[in-house]
C-alpha cells in the first residue's frame, strides 16, 4: 500500500486557522466541501482532527492526574488488566506515560481498524500475540491502539464514555459548541468530504467508520471551536472560566518525553532540526531557535495538523479535505515565518521538490519490483485449489473464492480484494475499494502439496482443516 510519504497534493477545499497572542489573527476557509457541489469551506465547516486529537485525550488524562485519580507513572494493569503484550515483563512496566509516547515496542497496529471491526477490548486481548518490533522503551513507532487503551482508562476512571467526558471536559468549558467527538455525534451539515486520487482523478469517498478507537483520532471541529483549544493550550490551559489542568501538569505534557527518528517525517530532511522530541501527544523540533509543537492527523481521505511556536504565543491548524496533501507542511512553517520569524523560505518549493523526490523514489520502487517479475510461470496448483477459509488469531479470518480467472478475498467481511495473477504462487492484490491502495500476497504449500498459508501485507493467515 502507498507510504505517506509517497502521495501530494493540494486540497478541493480547506481552512486555515492563525492565533497570536490570545487572539484570532485569521481564520478562511478555501475552496469547497466536496468536488462537484457549490457548498464552499468556510470557518464553520467541520473536519476531521484525526490524530490531533491525541492531544486532547492527553489533557483529559492530565485532568485526571490533577484530581489524584492516576499518575503518569502508574501501571496499565492497574486500570485495564485485559491490555497484554507479547512479554509479560513489559505487560508489569508499561506506564501511563508509555500509552502516549509511542515508546512500547509494540509496531502499528492499525490493521485492527483496516481489515476488521471488532470492539476495543477484543484488540487489546489480540495485543499479546503482536511480536514486538523492538526493545521496550528503545525506540519510537507510532502506536494508535494505545491511546485507545488511555481512552478507556479515562472511562473507567470517570464512569463515563470518553466521548462525554472530552464533551463535557473541554468542548463545553471552552465553548466549543459545534465540536463533535465522533461524526455520528455531528448536528448540522456544514461537513466536508473526503477526497483521494484515483486513476490520476481526484474523488469524492466514502467516510471510514467511526472507530472504536475514538480516543486516538475520531473529534470533529471547525475554525470558530478550534481557535478557542488553541488559545487555551498556549495560554498554559487558562480559559474564561479557569484552567483546564494545573501548570505543573500543562507543562509536563510539553516537555521532552523522548526522542522520534527523522525518518517519522520526511519534512526533516529539509529542516534539518538539531533535536527531535514527542512530549505527550506532540511532536517537537527546534526551528531558527524556537521550540516547535505540532502534530499532524490523517484518515482516509482527510487531513489535518496543528503546531505552536509557544514563546511567540503562536499556533496554527489546518484541515484539509484530501489524503495526504503534504502542502499542508508548506502552510504550517509559512504561518511560523510570516507572523512570527521573518524568514523568506519557498517552502512550496522546497517541500514540492521533496515529496516529488519521493514519489519518483516510489516510482522506481515499483518499476524495481515490476522488473523481477518472472514472465511464463503459472500456479503451483488449479485456483480452485487456493479457495477455503484461512484464519489468524490475530488477524482473524480470510475467506479465499474463485470467480472465473481471479481468485476474491475477503478478509473479516471488511476488505475485499480480487488476485491476479502476478508469479509463481504470487499473486497482485486490487482492493474493492480503490483509496486502501494495492499489495501484493501469496500462498504457501504444505508438505502435502496444498495451500496451507495465505500472507498479505505480513499477515499470515492458516487454511482451516476441514
Amino acid at each position: 500500500m502507498l507510504k505517506r510519504s509517497e502521495r501530494n497534493g493540494m486540497f478541493p477545499g480547506f481552512r486555515l486557522l492563525v492565533v497570536k497572542d490570545n487572539q484570532v489573527v485569521f481564520k478562511k476557509g478555501y475552496g469547497v466541501r466536496e468536488l462537484g457541489k457549490q457548498e464552499t469551506v468556510n470557518t464553520q465547516t467541520l473536519f476531521a482532527c484525526a490524530s490531533t486529537t491525541k492531544a486532547m485525550t492527553v489533557a483529559l488524562m492530565g485532568m485526571l492526574v490533577d484530581e489524584g485519580k492516576i499518575n503518569w507513572s502508574d501501571p496499565v494493569y492497574k486500570y485495564l488488566p485485559e491490555l497484554q503484550l507479547y512479554d509479560p515483563y513489559v505487560t508489569r512496566a508499561l506506564t501511563i506515560r508509555d500509552l502516549l509516547i509511542h515508546d512500547t515496542g509494540v509496531g502499528g497496529t492499525d490493521f485492527f481498524t483496516g481489515v476488521m471491526t471488532i470492539p476495543a477490548n477484543e484488540m487489546f486481548r489480540r495485543m499479546q500475540l503482536v511480536k514486538p518490533s523492538y526493545a521496550f522503551r528503545a525506540g519510537f513507532e507510532y502506536q494508535n491502539i494505545m491511546y485507545s487503551a488511555a481512552g478507556r482508562i479515562i472511562e473507567r476512571l470517570t464512569g463515563k464514555m470518553w466521548s462525554e467526558v472530552i464533551q463535557e471536559r473541554i468542548f463545553d468549558k471552552l465553548g466549543m459548541a459545534a465540536t463533535a467527538p465522533k461524526r455520528r455525534l455531528i448536528k448540522g451539515d456544514n461537513v466536508t468530504r473526503p477526497h483521494f486520487k484515483i486513476n490520476d482523478t481526484i474523488r469524492v469517498i466514502e467516510y471510514g467508520g467511526d472507530s472504536e478507537i475514538g480516543s486516538a483520532g475520531a473529534v470533529w471541529s471547525n475554525a470558530d471551536d478550534m481557535s478557542k483549544w488553541i488559545i487555551c493550550m498556549l495560554d498554559s490551559s487558562k480559559y474564561s472560566g479557569g484552567r483546564l489542568l494545573k501548570p505543573e501538569t500543562w507543562m509536563e505534557i510539553f516537555k521532552p518525553q523522548t526522542f522520534f527518528p527523522e525518518e517519522e517525517y520526511p519534512t526533516m530532511e529539509i529542516l534539518k532540526p538539531n533535536w527531535r522530541t514527542y512530549g505527550l501527544g506532540w511532536y517537537q523540533h527546534d526551528y531558527k531557535g524556537k521550540k516547535i509543537n505540532f502534530h499532524t492527523g490523517s484518515l482516509s481521505g482527510l487531513t489535518a495538523i496543528t503546531g505552536q511556536i509557544p514563546d511567540e504565543k503562536l499556533g496554527v491548524y489546518i484541515f484539509g479535505n484530501y489524503d495526504h496533501a503534504e502542502v499542508r507542511h508548506v502552510l504550517m512553517y509559512k504561518t511560523f515565518d510570516w507572523f512570527a520569524l521573518g524568514e523568506t523560505r519557498d517552502w512550496n518549493a522546497e517541500f514540492k521538490s521533496l515529496y516529488s523526490k519521493l514519489a519518483n523514489e516510489g516510482k522506481k520502487r515499483k518499476a524495481d519490483f515490476q522488473a523481477k517479475r518472472v514472465p511464463d510461470t503459472s500456479p503451483s496448483l488449479p485456483l480452485q485449489q487456493y479457495a477455503g477459509k484461512y484464519f489468524s488469531p490475530l488477524y482473524g479470518n480470510a475467506d479465499v473464492t474463485v470467480n472465473g480467472n481471479a481468485i476474491v478475498v475477503n478478509m473479516n467481511d471488511f476488505l475485499k480484494a480480487t488476485l491476479s495473477h502476478w508469479h509463481y504462487d504470487t499473486f497482485s492484490a486490487t482492493f474493492e475499494k480503490a483509496w486502501n491502495g494495492k499489495t501484493t500476497c501469496r500462498f504457501e504449500l504444505g508438505s502435502d502439496g496444498k495451500a496451507d498459508t495465505f500472507v498479505m501485507d505480513g499477515m499470515e493467515f492458516k487454511k482451516a482443516v476441514k
